[in-house]
């Protein structure tokens, strides 16, 4: 008859294997240490956009010239002012995404195994580069298109002269919003690895896939121009298939193990 201790031990033993780091703590506990991590990544935030304040007018300068020849104007008092408080923002934010990040690491990896530490590392990164290639493919291709479009249909008949506010917002949250449309793969991936979707519904369910790009294309963008909807549209089917593409290359790499 096997000893109970050793029964124990071997226990202990096997989830110090599956969770190295292990804490064990009270609801309570953990509720602390996720207020305590929150008010530390709201701090860096707000840090992060106190020294952004500075470079506020480059900032818009940059965020301008995709416009062309369209003048901006104010139309409410203390509108720049404002504008100049979320242009801030949104690079703080950027900036302290970074930590952000630790943080929430830092309060989940304990409580993870081994086998989704090592997704960890791989679906940040990849999360990070898909991020940054969002904006970037959202500054040089659907900015331009969809200003374009805007700037161009009516020019007979009206001039354009936008609000400065406006003009922005629209600017930034359609970066923002291809942004994160970009991190379709990594979902995917995650949820492959997982288990929680498999490669065969992912492939099924591509006529969803179309419908959704296309409703995410109409919703994400501020504008509501055709052009800058297709191209959003085209992108997260692309993604998609991307994704596809990854979960086979895993499951073909776990089967030949």
């Amino acid at each position: 008859m096997q000893d109970p201790k050793l029964k124990i031990s071997l226990l202990q033993d096997t989830s110090f294997e599956e969770f190295p780091d292990e804490v064990q703590m009270t609801m309570i506990g953990h509720l602390e240490e996720l207020r305590r991590r929150i008010l530390r990544s709201l701090m860096v935030f707000l840090l992060a956009t106190i020294s952004c304040l500075d470079l506020v007018k480059p900032l818009v300068r940059i965020l301008e010239k995709p416009a062309g020849n369209v003048k901006f104007l104010q139309l409410a008092p203390g509108e720049f002012l404002f504008v100049s408080f979320k242009v801030a923002g949104y690079a703080g934010l950027i900036l302290a995404l970074p930590y952000i990040v630790f943080e929430g690491l830092a309060f989940i990896l304990p409580g993870l195994t081994r086998r989704e530490r090592k997704l960890i590392a791989p679906a940040l990164a990849s999360s990070v580069i898909l991020f940054l290639g969002g904006l970037v493919f959202a500054w040089f291709t659907l900015v331009p298109a969809a200003l374009q479009f805007l700037i161009s249909y009516g020019a007979d008949i009206v001039e354009p002269i936008w609000s400065i506010e406006r003009y922005l917002d629209f600017v930034l949250l359609l970066m923002l919003s291809t942004a994160i449309a970009f991190q379709l793969p990594v979902l995917q991936l995650l949820l492959g690895i997982l288990g929680i979707i498999n490669l065969q519904i992912m492939i099924s369910s591509w006529r969803w896939v179309v419908l959704s790009a296309a409703l995410a294309g109409a919703i994400l963008t501020p504008s509501t121009d055709p052009i800058t909807m297709l191209i959003l549209a085209s992108a997260i089917m692309i993604l998609f298939f991307i994704g596809l593409s990854l979960v086979a290359l895993v499951d073909k790499l776990n089967l030949s193990k």
